[in-house]
């Protein structure tokens, strides 16, 4: 209990801890482990409840443009020096290229080393491609041109009704620069538009209150659709794959979190419930705003964030690109294809380009393996369909580090151009509050 004294009047403050089952990530994990548990013992029910989890991602994508576009917009207008904005993208592409890099070598190695494809023999020419159809289709069209031009939306508008996060940047950043140069007759424009961030944020938290069900429902429809046989038919594929993800997140990761000064597992912490929700719903995107927020109190400064976050969700995608190096060997060895160490190394070359427009299409890394795979002779493209079934559980894992990846990113690059308050962020991870 707690009393202060306001205008002569007395006030008292009740200061009451939540309740376990009152915390979201309690919630969240309460509902996951019920969604496995109805896709095991109720399939056809089961795969009833993908509209919950479907309705839940279209909420938050329906705040995930307007958001990036104001928290984008104000802090780089709200800054001074434009140099610094040069600086801070600069940075963000150097250290998104590196690990980036490094996620791509890892999943190379380990399929390597573990060879999860090989003893399958399968003929590619017996395969059934009409299931991976779909996907085959966009990727033919996904070209280093096309994906460079689609940068650029038809019109402004176009871009957020779309919600394709790369056009939403573009606009974003166009718009900034226009904005700060209007000076000082653009601040009325500057302030609505961070009551506008505000607004959004505050959306945001109202949606999070039905995040149990849209994690129930998507994991329940996963697990009743591809079901727990799927996860043991394709153990050491997935033993591949989360064991890179291990040594990615818990050896790189932790490196880089150590020289940045703070502790990987504090961080894991603080961003738990937005981890579970992304378990939950595999997608990654679904945790984008309250992460954003999440790392302003850390002491990110804002401009910073605004850039990173939104930029990394395209460039940084760590998590999908360990998963197409894994998937890519390993539909070689399935089909007894020899790859060369030159094939290996091209496949590295084209992946580094193609991974940066994961995020730009529905399906993302998926299609991207596809045209990945198109653009390598020696991997069979309908190989696809013997990955499609447990691609699901894979894109999991690889959401989850997407998110921890770029808040990673965020907090290094803010220190790094010295725009990180340390004490806060340690408070923060503390356990305090800033």
């Amino acid at each position: 209990m707690e009393t202060t004294l306001e205008s002569g009047a007395v006030v008292t403050h009740a200061r009451r801890s939540k309740r376990w089952y009152q915390h979201l990530y309690v919630q969240v994990l309460i509902a996951v482990v019920i969604g496995i548990l109805m896709g095991h013992f109720w399939p056809g029910a089961a795969e009833q409840m993908k509209p919950l989890g479907d309705n839940f991602l279209k909420l938050i994508k329906l705040t995930v443009a307007p958001l990036i576009f104001c928290t984008v917009v104000h802090g780089i207008a709200g800054m001074k020096d434009l140099r610094a904005v040069g600086r801070v993208g600069v940075k963000a592409l150097i250290y998104f290229e590196v690990m980036t890099t490094i996620a791509l070598v890892i999943g190379l190695l380990a399929a390597n080393l573990l060879k999860p494809g090989v003893g399958m023999h399968v003929n590619p020419a017996t395969l059934d491609v009409s299931a991976i159809a779909g996907y085959t289709k966009v990727a033919h069209d996904q070209t280093i041109v096309g994906y460079l031009a689609h940068i650029i939306p038809a019109t402004v508008f176009g871009a957020f009704a779309e919600g394709d996060i790369l056009q939403v940047l573009f606009v974003s950043i166009l718009f900034a620069f226009a904005l700060q140069l209007l000076g000082d007759t653009g601040e009325p424009l500057l302030k609505v538009i961070e009551v506008g961030a505000n607004t959004f944020f505050n959306m945001v938290r109202i949606v999070m209150y039905v995040s149990p069900l849209g994690a129930f429902g998507a994991m329940a429809y996963t697990i009743g659709k591809y079901g727990v046989a799927t996860l043991a038919s394709y153990g050491q594929l997935l033993l591949t794959y989360y064991l890179c993800a291990f040594v990615f997140v818990f050896v790189i990761l932790a490196i880089v979190c150590r020289l940045a000064g703070f502790s990987l597992l504090r961080f894991l912490r603080y961003i738990k419930e937005e981890l579970l929700v992304v378990l939950g719903t595999s997608s990654s995107e679904s945790a984008l705003p309250r992460l954003m927020q999440k790392l302003e109190r850390l002491g990110c400064k804002k401009s910073v964030v605004g850039l990173v976050v939104p930029a990394g969700y395209t460039f940084n995608l760590d998590g999908s690109c360990i998963n197409m190096t894994v998937l890519a060997i390993f539909i070689a060895q399935a089909t007894d294809t020899e790859l060369t160490l030159w094939h290996q190394i091209t496949l590295l070359l084209i992946l580094l380009l193609t991974s940066k427009g994961a995020a730009s299409v529905s399906g993302g890394a998926f299609i991207v393996l596809a045209a990945t795979l198109g653009a390598v002779p020696a991997i069979p493209v309908a190989g696809l369909v013997l990955v499609l079934g447990v691609y699901r559980f894979i894109s999991e894992g690889g959401a989850l580090i997407n998110v921890i990846g770029n808040g990673i990113a965020t907090i290094v690059v803010a220190r790094w151009e010295g725009a990180l308050d340390r004490e806060k962020l340690q408070a923060a991870l503390a356990g305090h509050s800033a």
